[in-house]
């Protein structure tokens, strides 16, 4: 019999506990992914050192004038995209300050670009297509550590000066190492079905993200307390949330939190200020591009806004 071949790579190989998982009738599959899902929020605690790293380097980046990419192929690229298009919304970034970059580019977002991880070459031109420079933050993503194109894009990156890390969920070469100031690798493991790795690494991966922008928005002022200070009024459900947060806030009725927005311009962190302080829409402004947008710099032992 020949030897058995195991790939080195902790997302290619077979779980043991989900082997014969094609026996199993619906609620036994959903305790067994369940029972495996638990294992993800581990893995993910083990980096929380190296991911808070990545949170002082994306807010550095972006004090400076500089952006966050994200970088990867399949999976890893849709959730890099996924979590950059979520910033605008969310915290009022320009969709120039996050930015999401996928092997294969848009098409590869909804369906599968066969090789497009392996087409070296187009990495190092879609980083220069996005302009990237020294001051960036390129994040490159790779559930198994090994994809060729975001390890091109690191190397690519760091030549240009820009700072680069990597998120993987099973270790990565050293040349991926080397390309790399930050690693984020949580292990989480072999998968349910082997090689899906939409599945652990993929939920990993998203946890990882989240805390990276958020973290960094956070950082930069952009929530009072856990409330979102800088979202964007861009439709009705939003517009209730800004009338929402500014009468929590400030404790005045949904009327006055209204008419404080308009004079805010839509505002929710203007809004706050100008009530605070008793100041125009346009001293609000001023003093908080004073205080780096941090609205507790600006009102002095203002207490977190509480339910």
């Amino acid at each position: 019999m020949p030897p058995r071949v195991v790939d080195p790579r902790v997302t290619e190989q077979r779980n043991p506990r989900t082997q014969q998982i094609d026996l199993a009738d619906p609620l036994g599959i959903v305790d067994l992914m369940n029972a495996e899902d638990q294992e993800v929020p581990r893995a993910v605690a083990t980096q929380r050192a190296q991911i808070a790293q990545a949170i002082s380097a994306a807010e550095t980046a972006f004090r400076a004038g500089g952006r966050l990419f994200y970088v990867g192929a399949g999976t890893s690229g849709r959730l890099g995209v996924l979590d950059a298009s979520e910033c605008p919304p969310t915290f009022g970034t320009d969709p120039e300050m996050v930015q999401g970059i996928i092997a294969g580019g848009t098409p590869a977002l909804t369906s599968a670009q066969e090789g497009a991880e392996d087409r070296v070459e187009n990495a190092r031109r879609d980083l220069d297509e996005r302009g990237v420079r020294a001051g960036d933050f390129v994040v490159g993503i790779a559930a198994s550590g090994t994809t060729p194109y975001v390890r091109v894009a690191l190397e690519h990156a760091k030549s240009l000066g820009a700072r680069t890390a990597i998120v993987a969920c099973s270790p990565p070469p050293e040349a991926t190492l080397a390309a790399s100031d930050i690693a984020i690798v949580a292990v989480t493991g072999p998968e349910v079905v082997t090689g899906s790795t939409r599945l652990k690494a993929g939920t990993a991966t998203k946890l990882i993200l989240n805390m990276i922008t958020t973290g960094a928005m956070i950082r930069l002022g952009k929530t009072f307390g856990n409330l979102m200070v800088d979202l964007r009024a861009t439709n009705a459900k939003l517009t209730d949330r800004s009338e929402r947060i500014v009468a929590e806030v400030t404790r005045v009725e949904r009327e006055e939190a209204r008419a404080l927005l308009a004079r805010a311009g839509g505002r929710v962190k203007l809004a706050i200020v100008m009530h605070a302080l008793g100041v125009t829409s346009e001293e609000a402004r001023r003093r908080l591009e004073e205080a780096g947008g941090v609205i507790r710099r600006v009102v002095p032992g203002a207490p977190p806004p509480v339910a």
